[in-house]
């Protein structure tokens, strides 16, 4: 399976120009046959609050994606503004499904709200294990997506330049712990880091960016995540019945 890692340059509230460079990249994507195409947090609008960009259903803004799909019968990822939720969805031409951002970081807790779920999106591609940029912080979120059957990891995300390193490391450390493929699609500089990467269930990198904008593509052989765990049984030799809370 071929993927795309989109890293754009997001300028701020301006849609429409995000979105005829998303779409120029995505078209080259497809050139080049990419079946799953990854873009980054809120990438048609970044976080606006001067203005409401905020979409709902049935997401107008997606609509060239839509054809997109139907035409070459690829899946887009990425994150959008519904009201006060910053929804990750997957895209293809069955439909669309969605995961929230669980954790909204500093004062994105004054325009948005937490998801209350974590679950894989099922797709024409198989089950997605989508997380949005904070949520990369917590490793409860892609051990659960892992635990409950995704059968790889995607996070899309606008890391700064301050935390590049961050970026990367957590990207590996979600792909070894969880023996997983993981597609991390980071915005672009000058405002962020850049650095998106497509990981293997080891953490080794199959496809990496550097800070601008552009693309990485991969091919995916989903076997390896299956393959990774009977070589080293870590999610099997879970103690989950001794593992302690220490909340309350």
């Amino acid at each position: 399976m071929k993927v795309a890692s989109i890293q754009l340059q997001i300028r701020l509230c301006d849609k429409e120009e995000n979105l005829a460079r998303a779409l120029a990249m995505a078209a080259e994507a497809v050139d080049q046959g990419a079946e799953i195409l990854v873009f980054p947090e809120l990438f048609l609008t970044g976080f606006c609050y001067r203005r409401d960009l905020s979409d709902r259903p049935p997401y107008a803004s997606l609509d060239p994606f839509r054809s997109l799909a139907e035409e070459h019968g690829c899946l887009m990822v990425g994150s959008l503004v519904d009201g006060r939720l910053n929804r990750g969805f997957c895209l293809d031409r069955r439909g669309i499904g969605f995961q929230e951002k669980v954790h909204p970081f500093g004062t994105e807790k004054e325009h948005f709200d937490g998801g209350d779920t974590i679950s894989p999106v099922k797709t024409s591609k198989g089950k997605i294990g989508l997380s949005i940029c904070y949520d990369l912080r917590f490793p409860e979120v892609a051990r659960s997506l892992a635990l409950s059957g995704a059968d790889l990891l995607v996070t899309v995300a606008q890391f700064p330049p301050s935390r590049g390193r961050v970026w990367e490391t957590l990207c590996r450390a979600r792909a070894i712990e969880n023996q997983i493929h993981h597609i991390g699609c980071n915005a672009a500089a000058p405002d962020h880091s850049g650095g998106s990467v497509i990981l293997d269930p080891w953490g080794r990198a199959i496809a990496e960016a550097g800070a601008e904008e552009g693309l990485i593509i991969a091919d995916l052989d989903l076997a390896e995540r299956d393959e990774a765990r009977r070589e080293i049984p870590a999610l099997a030799d879970r103690r989950p019945e001794i593992y302690r809370s220490f909340e309350g």
